[in-house]
């Protein structure tokens, strides 16, 4: 795998998915979700995993 062809599964609904992602569950607080969803999106990552459970989804929507 090179960075221009990064590993994806396809689902059966034919949608492309990214292998590996974010997960924001252990983020102590908006600003570090922000600041890690940020980080993640400039280094090339297309998957967030976010739940209303977390109670952080917002940092996660200001950095995307």
């Amino acid at each position: 795998m090179d960075s221009t062809h990064p590993i994806r599964f396809t689902l059966n609904n034919g949608v492309q998915m990214p292998a590996i992602g974010l997960g924001v569950l252990f983020a102590k607080n908006e600003g570090e979700v922000e600041g890690a969803v940020s980080a993640a999106l400039r280094a090339g990552y297309r998957k967030i995993d976010t739940a209303s459970a977390y109670h952080n989804e917002e940092g996660a929507g200001e950095a995307i």
